[in-house]
């Protein structure tokens, strides 16, 4: 919910509107949740990490875990019919669908870092 509460500042800071803020905000929380809960297995220990930028029609954000990471090709389609009822999966179809980039790569001291970026 933090997070969310500020990429949402940040976003009504820049000049986006409510729309393109849905956007962002949707793509923080299920970012954020999994970094939280895949990435660092709920060890609250570990931090996520969140950077956001904008640079005029652009906002830009990387959200980062201290877990052990993942490949992104190893998730299982959540479109396809054998898993279409499952409860989990959606968050990466989440991602894609709200944001015109997304990218994961591993983080040279540790983690996974997805970044995203928007356009008006």
């Amino acid at each position: 919910e933090k997070a969310a509460e500020v990429a949402g500042a940040f976003v009504s800071e820049a000049g986006f509107d409510d729309e393109f803020g849905y956007s962002v905000d949707m793509a923080v929380r299920e970012s954020v949740a999994n970094a939280i809960k895949h990435g660092n297995k709920l060890d609250t220990d570990k931090t996520v990490e969140m950077n956001m930028s904008a640079s005029g029609d652009e906002l830009s954000i990387s959200v980062r875990d201290h877990g052990d990471g993942f490949a992104v090709e190893d998730i299982p389609d959540p479109t396809n019919p054998e898993n279409l009822l499952k409860v989990n999966g959606r968050g990466i179809l989440f991602m894609n669908s709200f944001m015109d980039e997304v990218s994961w790569a591993r983080h040279d001291e540790g983690g996974m870092v997805v970044s995203m970026t928007k356009r008006r």
